[in-house]
């Protein structure tokens, strides 16, 4: 005899929509007897039964167990064989299910460390859940704290008018013990043929000036100087419909704009419009750390509280404890700790010190 639960005939069950509900037809593992039942997704529900009528039977060997398997059949067969192999549950079909994850009970043995989370395993998952997904927001400006790659870049030029003249640049930096002639070579060297200076146009919104390295290098370390050169010159493109090759040209071109800026890149559009870039997870002129499962870890250094080192208690005194009833003065006993034949002496001490 098949049995429905919820009180849905199998015929209504069929037409379930799986985009809103689960249903499981025809369940026969181990004491289920062609069990039909349908769970509402995004949901929280409960199963509940005496002991035996079959509540793990449905919602771990049944549900449970072909929700893994679907997934574990939609991996690659190399990361399959890391996988528990696990057996289709014996059901006739079931519908509208997704990927599932089960908390399982176990004998654990609690430690201080010990949390509700820890011990059924929750904790591991939303380690994950934040690490991966999570974002970080600026407490300042209250936006999303990320970090630019050479796709934002590329597609940042994309989406400029068709015709666009764009500058691709590096920041110039002269490091200590080094003037402007020793790295202009080491430029050179590193096969750049030009420098640009944004000083002149910074301020009236106009183009900058292009200078050849080269001839940079003829001149005296005094007149080179007066030149104020601010970035690298990488590449300069025309924006338009990109093919594959432009592409590769182009992110190439950022590529060594990130290295050579150390982690900087600009982009002058038309010679009027500044675009800036990083690859540094920063916003608001602070540095923040990005999101690693070490850092939701108590177990962790990185990601333990530094005053209570992961077990959630701190050692210390709490005066409401030390004297429970402010009331009483210490001749009446208002300090806790000195109670007893052994510590009155410290009440006993201290009233003949404040006497003398």
């Amino acid at each position: 005899m098949e049995k429905t639960i919820k009180g849905k005939n199998p015929a209504t069950a069929r037409t379930v929509n799986s985009a809103e509900n689960i249903l499981i037809k025809g369940a026969r593992v181990h004491n289920l007897k062609d069990v039909t039942v349908e769970f509402p997704r995004n949901k929280f529900i409960v199963v509940t039964g005496v002991s035996g009528s079959g509540k793990s039977s449905l919602t771990i060997d049944t549900l449970f167990a072909e929700g893994q398997r679907r997934y574990a059949e939609s991996l690659s067969a190399y990361a399959r064989q890391f996988l528990n192999r696990m057996n289709k549950p014996d059901v006739d079909y079931i519908k509208g299910l997704c990927p599932a994850i089960a908390i399982e009970q176990k004998v654990i043995t609690r430690t201080p460390r010990s949390t509700v989370g820890s011990m059924t395993e929750i904790y591991e998952y939303l380690r994950l859940l934040f690490a991966r997904i999570g974002k970080t927001i600026s407490p300042v400006s209250g936006k999303e704290v990320k970090k630019d790659d050479v796709t934002d870049v590329l597609t940042a030029i994309e989406k400029l008018k068709e015709g666009d003249k764009v500058f691709i640049l590096a920041t110039f930096k002269q490091h200590k013990n080094r003037n402007a002639k020793e790295e202009l070579n080491i430029l050179v060297q590193k096969g750049f043929v030009r420098v640009y200076s944004r000083e002149s146009g910074v301020k009236n919104q106009e183009p900058g000036n292009i200078f050849r390295i080269e001839e940079l290098l003829e001149l005296e370390e005094k007149e080179l100087k007066k030149k104020k050169i601010t970035h690298i010159l990488v590449d300069r493109i025309v924006v338009k419909q990109f093919d594959e090759d432009d592409k590769h040209r182009i992110t190439d071109s950022i590529g060594t704009a990130f290295y050579e800026g150390e982690g900087d890149v600009y982009l002058e559009v038309n010679g009027t419009k500044l675009l800036h870039f990083n690859n540094r997870f920063e916003l608001d002129e602070m540095q923040f750390e990005e999101p690693q499962p070490n850092l939701f870890s108590f177990n962790n250094p990185f990601g333990a509280c530094p005053t209570c080192e992961g077990f959630s208690q701190v050692l210390g005194i709490d005066p409401d404890l030390v004297i429970p009833d402010r009331r009483l003065s210490v001749y009446e006993g208002a300090v806790a700790p000195w109670k007893g034949e052994k510590l009155d002496w410290w009440r006993q001490n201290f009233i003949k010190r404040s006497k003398a």
